[in-house]
């Protein structure tokens, strides 16, 4: 989980962030901050949702200003697949929603 976590928000802000014809975020790169599959590894074991949801919250709300806002047709797909995955209230809950957004952040880059 924390893997496919790590990932939901690399995609994010390499969606807000990365521009053609610079070096590419990676996972250790500094803009991942608390993003990082450490952070959520601590979040997962701790059962924290609210917490999970916090932190890729964050990364999405760049990734949905990357891509125009809600007012576009990717941004209400994106804000879509960010209030599923929000709406969860159980750990068990996180994996199929956060699948989606990977899916669908790794499509739009």
């Amino acid at each position: 989980m924390e893997l496919l976590l790590e990932t939901v928000a690399l995609y994010s802000l390499k969606l807000a962030y990365e521009t053609e014809g610079h070096s590419p975020i990676l996972r250790d790169d500094p803009l991942m901050g608390g993003c990082d599959r450490e952070v959520f590894g601590l979040l997962v074991r701790r059962g924290d949702v609210a917490g999970i949801q916090s932190e890729i919250g964050r990364c999405l709300d760049l990734a949905l200003g990357a891509v125009g806002g809600v007012d576009t047709v990717l941004g209400r797909e994106l804000g879509r697949l960010a209030a599923d995955f929000s709406y969860v209230q159980a750990m068990e809950g996180l994996h199929a929603p956060a699948i989606r957004l990977r899916d669908f952040l790794r499509d739009v880059q």
